[in-house]
């Protein structure tokens, strides 16, 4: 297929060749949801923790007489039936949330996603994003130029085939900005960002990667 290449002022000047492999494949909605699902997971960390029975403040005296109150037999305040006991399965800091997904699926998710997002105007194609120098502010500018906001309701995801030093500095101080190489590009950054702007190189990257 062929996606619109934009130039500085946001304008369609030239079409470029994109695998079709990899933006115009259908969209899986389950195959999409278990993968995003799956890089939530094996991003999180078990630093929770909870007490069992045995942790819990706790005495070891009998809360009251076994026979004769009409109350049910108990015989420590730490019981998980009680308030202020432990629990019966509590949450470790060792715990594993990670969940498997094999490569095939990977990529066929990631292409669904770069498909659809392609289909609903959400991928823009530049030649390149070049900076002067670190600035902030010369970064915000291109993208207004371009009619690229930088707001939370206009968040964008640029993948460019390599990442300088003057774009990196410019780009971490936009809080809804963010600038990836193509390995670096994830299904939750894609679903979340409004936008997508990928380079004209990154364009070979990705195909290497998902097609």
């Amino acid at each position: 297929m062929q996606l619109e290449l934009l130039n500085e002022q946001g304008q369609a000047t030239a079409k470029v060749d994109a695998p079709d492999t990899v933006f115009a494949r259908d969209y899986n909605e389950a195959l999409v949801h278990q993968v995003v699902v799956a890089y939530q997971a094996n991003a999180r960390q078990g630093t929770r923790a909870q007490k069992d029975r045995g942790e819990v403040s706790h005495t070891t005296h009998k809360p009251f007489r076994q026979k004769g109150t009409g109350n049910a037999r108990a015989g420590m305040s730490s019981s998980p039936l009680w308030r202020g006991g432990g629990r019966i399965f509590p949450n470790r800091p060792d715990e594993n949330f990670t969940q498997k997904v094999n490569k095939k699926m990977y990529r066929a998710g990631m292409a669904a996603i770069f498909s659809q997002l392609a289909r609903d105007g959400r991928l823009a194609v530049v030649d390149s994003i070049a900076l002067e120098a670190p600035k902030t502010k010369l970064l915000a500018s291109k993208f207004k130029a371009m009619g690229l906001g930088t707001g939370h309701a206009n968040s964008v995801l640029v993948i460019a085939e390599a990442v300088d030093e003057n774009l990196a500095l410019a780009s971490r101080n936009l809080p809804n900005v963010l600038v990836v190489e193509p390995r670096y590009a994830d299904p939750l950054s894609l679903v979340h960002f409004k936008k997508v702007l990928v380079t004209k190189g990154a364009i070979e990257q990705l195909k290497e990667m998902f097609a």
